[in-house]
């Protein structure tokens, strides 16, 4: 079991750490550290606090350690107290405000790093230009009583990747930070990357225990294609294969009473549209004239469940936790707007939790669906694609039979449910576990370094 300290500033003497007795009876200490700063210290028992580690004004200031008390985690090995986690959480996107760093997404970076206390680590914002190699510290943005400073720490124990979008993840500067700090420095990088929803189909359908739970899915190759899974399902979805926010979705119905097609899609002013064609090959070249269709991908359509005629699917959030383990840590129910072809809230869509819409029995069994499909396709993904991943936002459908399907999993889940006021909680715990993750991820590398190594 994990036990965590107080960090102590006082005026003693330089270099010597008083600590209580249980950790010097553990195994000899010769070194303290602070994310990757090490200094030769003398260790004696502290007699007076046993839950106190305590370190002198300019030890603290040796080890750029901030200067506000959090309880932290030790971890002992090769004769080196590592206090911590110090977490650098790197994105982009900085602005020259002081009190909106990170313009919209402030308020979000500002609940993430107020979990720290909870915790037990000390994270912090971060850009490629707040590296300063040649002295290995980080200009680290900070959230401390309501406000946001700029302090200099060295580089983590381990980096949260909380890049804001593809864009972002492919710039080359941000690209050489992160291999960098993994490959010369050995820091572990957690969640990095953004998921393509044909990877992540054609991954997962290898794993026998997921397979179940995915609509066939293929890249767009012709015309006959698109007629062969509309005979087969009735309707179709076509996606952008790295798209986000239900940009680009477009749904072709095929009524074959009338032997008409129908495509319903949002247009570039933002209005849901649904127009009518006598042809497959006329609604392409009226509706996609524009658009590169190698970049699509065309997945089955699914009868969901629905209310007032609207379509439901469902936002599942897993994370790992301190110990490495995945949990379901939010879940909501959103409703499709009127006409429009996805749940989203900028196209009508409304947030509501499954007790708001289910009677108390069917809310407990779809309830227990969706939990066990998350948990089983969080696994799955984990050792089926590359990185350390602990955070995935699904979402999830279910047709009329209760059968569970999977439409998109998430690397970097947005947070529109969390704007329902029952679900406050929910955003905090999902804050507090994709740090807490970082805990076990740190203790790991520590003590098992070679091991961290194989996940990257």
């Amino acid at each position: 079991m994990r036990k965590r300290y107080t960090i102590e500033i006082t005026g003693n003497s330089t270099f010597v750490v008083y600590c209580p007795q249980e950790l010097l009876m553990e195994k000899e200490l010769k070194k303290i550290a602070f994310g990757s700063k090490v200094i030769e210290v003398e260790f004696r028992q502290n007699p007076k606090k046993n839950g106190c580690i305590v370190i002198s004004k300019e030890l603290q200031k040796l080890l750029h350690f901030p200067d506000f008390a959090v309880r932290l985690h030790v971890f002992i090995e090769n004769q080196v107290l590592n206090i911590g986690p110090l977490v650098g959480i790197f994105t982009a996107g900085f602005t020259p405000f002081p009190h909106r760093p990170l313009g919209d997404r402030t308020n979000f970076f500002s609940k993430l790093l107020s979990v720290r206390t909870n915790v037990g680590a000390i994270p912090f914002v971060f850009g490629e230009q707040h590296i300063h190699w040649e002295k290995g510290t980080i200009n680290g943005y900070f959230y401390h009583d309501n406000n946001w400073q700029s302090i200099e720490v060295p580089f983590p124990h381990v980096v949260y990747d909380r890049l804001p979008n593809r864009k972002s993840e492919r710039n080359p500067k941000l690209v050489s930070v992160k291999e960098k700090l993994q490959k010369d420095y050995l820091i572990p990088w957690y969640n990095p990357g953004f998921f393509s929803k044909l990877d992540i189909y054609e991954r997962l359908q290898q794993d026998e225990s997921v397979a179940v739970y995915l609509p066939e899915t293929h890249s767009f190759t012709s015309f006959s294609s698109i007629e062969d899974m509309l005979a087969k399902y009735g309707h179709i979805y076509l996606k952008p294969i790295n798209g986000s926010l239900g940009l680009g979705v477009h749904q072709i119905l095929y009524d074959k009473m009338q032997n008409e097609y129908y495509c319903r899609y949002q247009d570039t002013n933002g209005t849901n549209r649904l127009r009518k064609f006598s042809s497959i090959e006329g609604l392409f070249q009226t509706v996609f004239a524009k658009r590169n269709l190698d970049r699509m991908i065309v997945q089955q359509g699914i009868h969901l469940l629905r209310q007032e005629q609207r379509p439901i699917d469902f936002r599942v959030h897993s994370n790992k936790d301190e110990s490495g383990k995945w949990h379901v840590t939010a879940m909501a129910a959103k409703i499709a707007g009127r006409g429009s072809v996805t749940t989203h809230a900028r196209s009508g869509g409304d947030v509501k939790t499954l007790a708001e819409i289910f009677q108390p029995e069917e809310c407990q069994y779809y309830t227990e669906r969706l939990v066990n499909a998350a948990l089983q396709l969080s696994k799955s993904i984990e050792n089926n694609m590359e990185g350390i991943i602990a955070e995935i936002g699904f979402d999830l459908g279910i047709d009329r039979n209760g059968g569970v399907w999977l439409f998109e999993a998430n690397s970097k889940p947005g947070r529109s449910i969390f704007s329902h006021p029952e679900l406050k909680d929910f955003d905090k715990l999902t804050c507090k576990l994709s740090l807490a993750f970082a805990v076990f991820l740190t203790e790991q590398t520590i003590l098992h370094p070679e091991e961290v190594l194989k996940w990257q």
